[in-house]
């Protein structure tokens, strides 16, 4: 059992522990910054949008400070979002455009290119896959001022030597580079020297505590505690007490009904508790500026719990979209000396901002030549209105999830809000969206053809945006088919399992058309009907070529895997697991598959599947059969060869 958290030694003062911080009239304030993962702006009872999950400590810190209303993430997805907040830049300036930051692939630089599947107008750039060290980052100013700086949980911006710990933080606990808990919240879980301290141990009570630590060795001198959760993003587990207690509660009616994602988002809470309660008992939360957010939009297209984990209703869309359910979320900025208690605030927000606005209230002074894409929000901490013309969002991919759309930027300007599709109109043109969100919180009402000179205007906002930032821009696709382009498909989550099929085609090369929605992050195809009982998918065939596939929440990097399940089967015939690599179309094809021995004896068998991908693996496919009959499969899990779980699929 060893906890990661280690005493900061200060030999005197560090080199950039400035004059004007040791003369200052007043101790400088600590800084907690709480950011929460996929939390969604219905996943909380701020905004009073549900009535199912319970944040009463997110209700209690907001007491004690300001709720922002429009608080907008830099990106749709984790790692541009993290990157804004330490440098105070837009993800189009530092080319962390996607969180592929636990990637082998070393990126320091984002490209265009020039070519894509065939089925798609644009191309998408190649991200930057680790934040640079070249950037002052906002732990190296809070250390350069005479802060202890700690980070904790989620990082996801690179490994050694991308760290944290070479991004200005003493402590990083527990120096985990992935995307999300290794293995699990609830223990055992998989987390390099960082055993728990009990045998179920809950990562986010660990977390908190660890912070705590943090904060009594510190608690005499100033602090900057980074405290990133790894709640409420996938994998969805929770404890099973706080699962059970939910799962009285479900209304089906609700869009908000997994009891494990509210025990997620309970467990999250706690930790905010915990963090408050510290506060207090050391007697120096009234010198402690504390902000919390999250982000990206709620997580609304995996599946647990037979449902989706969440809905961001009024707002359309989740994680991975640019509609508002994919950025804008929760956020509450407490700052007991300059911030009035329990207040709200309409002003426009973003993750950029938060850099700006600690030098603005610490009262120290940028590095020279140092710029920022946010600004620093002080007047609206003090009730006043700011000064900016408009936020920008720049997320150039398409993930495959219901409500995407094509690679995108768009631009808030007041209640005006345009998004522009690259190249997604005729003869190569640009495609926009307009809505009016003061009118149309939902985003329901396209209204870019009734205002043209609006669109025109706001478009010329952006293309200075892009200029400005040297953004890796989306290019015309110089391999795109028309024939295989699907517009109907924008928004389903299928583009790119379905490309549109060619009328003079063979018949055997046509996509067979699903034979229903999704059940439990698996969809159907072929000759396969699935449905969920006791927590085990029920698979149905009823013809020669059952099959159904799930797309990774995060691609996994290219090494031997294995994909580990359980099954009975009263079928017939050979089994064969296909997975789809990065950047590849078709997405399931023969030479990215290994096939497998099926058992149709109706008895219970394990399979472990080996897997060898050349790149990384983006989605799994399973053909348990090639006949009629039905079938029972459970404990769907992807390992690594040496067996660590690297994806456990739902049920």
């Amino acid at each position: 059992m060893r906890s990661l958290l280690l005493p900061v030694v200060l030999a005197g003062l560090s080199a950039g522990f400035t004059a004007e911080s040791v003369t200052c009239a007043e101790p400088r304030p600590n800084v907690v910054f709480i950011l929460a993962d996929d939390l969604g702006w219905s996943d909380t009872t701020l905004y009073g949008t549900t009535t199912f999950y319970k944040t009463p400590n997110i209700e209690r810190l907001a007491t004690r400070g300001m709720t922002f209303t429009h608080a907008y993430a830099s990106s749709p997805l984790c790692s541009p979002t993290r990157s804004a907040i330490l440098t105070g830049l837009s993800p189009a300036r530092t080319g962390i455009t996607t969180p592929n930051c636990h990637l082998p692939q070393v990126i320091l630089k984002a490209t265009e290119t020039q070519t894509g599947p065939p089925n798609q107008k644009t191309t998408s750039p190649r991200s930057t896959s680790r934040l640079n060290t070249d950037y002052y980052t906002l732990a190296e100013m809070f250390k350069a001022n005479g802060y202890a700086t700690g980070h904790f949980g989620k990082w996801h911006l690179g490994a050694a030597p991308y760290s944290p710990l070479e991004h200005g933080f003493d402590v990083d606990v527990p120096h985990w580079p992935g995307p999300g808990p290794a293995g699990s919240y609830v223990a055992p879980w998989r987390f390099p020297d960082f055993d728990p301290n009990t045998p179920s141990e809950h990562i986010e009570d660990r977390m908190a505590s660890e912070a705590v630590a943090f904060m009594e060795t510190h608690q005499r001198e100033p602090f900057f505690l980074n405290y990133w959760m790894f709640s409420v993003h996938a994998p969805f587990d929770a404890k099973q007490n706080i699962i059970d207690k939910y799962r009285q509660s479900v209304d089906p009616k609700n869009p908000q009904r997994s009891p494990t994602y509210a025990a997620m988002i309970e467990s999250m809470d706690d930790a905010v508790g915990t963090l408050l309660d510290t506060l207090d008992r050391l007697n120096i939360a009234d010198n402690t500026i504390i902000v919390f957010a999250s982000d990206n939009g709620g997580n609304m297209y995996n599946e647990v719990d037979g449902t989706s984990p969440t809905s961001n209703h009024p707002l359309l869309g989740g994680k991975a979209t640019m509609y508002e359910g994919g950025v804008r979320g929760p956020a509450i900025v407490v700052d007991p000396k300059r911030v009035a208690a329990n207040t709200r605030s309409d002003e426009v927000i973003q993750s950029s901002d938060f850099y700006p606005t600690f030098l603005e209230r610490l009262s120290i002074e940028p590095q020279p030549n140092q710029k920022f894409d946010g600004i620093s929000i002080v007047p609206a901490l003090e009730g006043k209105s700011l000064n900016r013309d408009a936020i920008f969002t720049y997320f150039p991919h398409n993930p495959p999830v219901p409500d995407w759309m094509p690679p995108a930027v768009s631009v808030h300007q007041d209640d005006w809000k345009l998004i522009r599709i690259f190249h997604g109109g005729e003869a190569g043109a640009h495609r926009y969206k307009l809505f009016n969100l003061a009118d149309d919180i939902g985003e329901q009402n396209d209204l870019s053809a009734k205002h043209p000179e609006r669109v025109k205007a706001m478009d010329a906002l952006i293309e200075n945006f892009l200029v400005d930032t040297q953004a890796a821009r989306p290019l015309r696709n110089q391999k795109f088919d028309p024939a295989k382009y699907r517009p109907e498909q924008e928004g389903i989550g299928r583009i790119r399992n379905n490309p549109k099929p060619n009328p003079n085609s063979k018949p055997s090369q046509k996509v067979k058309k699903p034979l229903g929605p999704p059940v439990a992050g698996w969809q159907p195809a072929g000759t396969s009907e699935l449905t969920l009982a006791d927590k085990k998918l029920i698979v149905k065939s009823t013809g020669g070529d059952p099959y159904f596939s799930q797309r990774l929440p995060t691609p996994v990097a290219p090494q031997k895997l294995t994909l580990r399940f359980s099954m009975i089967s009263n079928a017939a015939g050979k089994g064969q697991v296909f997975w789809q690599e990065t950047g590849i179309v078709p997405a399931y094809f023969r030479d990215r598959s290994t096939p497998f021995t099926a058992l149709h004896d109706g008895a219970i068998h394990e399979y472990a599947v080996e897997l060898n991908p050349k790149k990384s693996v983006e989605g799994i496919r399973i053909d348990p059969a090639t006949g009629k009959g039905p079938m029972t499969i459970w404990n769907i899990r992807l390992t690594t060869a040496t067996g660590e779980v690297l994806h456990r699929f739902a049920p």
